[in-house]
């Protein structure tokens, strides 16, 4: 079993590793590429869950230039799409299932060392989503895009003077695996139990987290 116990701090992504909320976003980005056709949207798609944690903006700059091959976005676009996006994803997020086990896992490593979020959903709304599902009390800090997973993590070890020897990083994606590598801190991966897992061979993964829970 993975032990939890030589950390000092430990650093959560959220969609599929607090929340069972990865699908809710993926039916998000095809509503919104839906006017453009059955094989924009598959592309979509495709591209969203092979380069999971990476934020919106990213994904909607991309779609935008190598898909639909149109100039950049405008600063009003991007607003507009994320708008959207945000009616979409928040109050379905807000009520997604737990994954198994991470509530408990939160509230008893909580009274043991400083837990944090970083995700790819942007910040303000990240904290409405952690406020509203009772969660604030238990993490030191909540950040989001529109910055990296990499600067996020070396913000927080920063800024909470961590030594990355002693922090992990738990993540459903290669962009928390990357970040968490780049930074020098241990990685725990959640594989969602039927999926593919997309971590290099030799990283330690779970399906849940009723294991890890005293």
């Amino acid at each position: 079993m993975f032990d939890l116990t030589p950390f000092q701090a430990i650093i959560f992504d959220f969609d599929g590793v607090v929340v069972e909320s990865g699908d809710i976003k993926t039916q998000a980005f095809a509503a919104l590429y839906r006017p453009h056709g059955v094989e924009i949207v598959a592309e979509v798609i495709k591209y969203h869950t092979q380069h999971g944690g990476l934020s919106r903006y990213h994904k909607f700059h991309h779609f935008q230039q190598q898909l639909l091959n149109k100039p950049p976005l405008t600063p009003e676009e991007e607003h507009m799409l994320d708008q959207h996006f945000s009616e979409l994803v928040v109050e379905a997020v807000i009520a997604a299932e737990a994954v198994p086990g991470a509530y408990t896992l939160i509230r008893q490593q909580s009274e043991r060392i400083p837990l944090f979020v970083a995700s790819g959903t942007p910040e303000i709304e990240l904290r409405i989503i952690v406020e509203r599902r009772g969660l604030t009390p238990y993490f030191k800090q909540v950040r989001g895009a529109p910055k990296l997973k990499t600067t996020l993590i070396a913000e927080i070890l920063s800024d909470h003077t961590l030594s990355p020897e002693s922090v992990l990083m738990i993540g459903d994606a290669m962009a928390d695996y990357e970040g968490a590598q780049a930074n020098g801190i241990a990685f725990l991966g959640r594989v969602r139990p039927g999926d593919t897992n997309p971590f290099p061979p030799g990283t330690y993964v779970v399906t849940d987290f009723s294991a890890l829970n005293a």
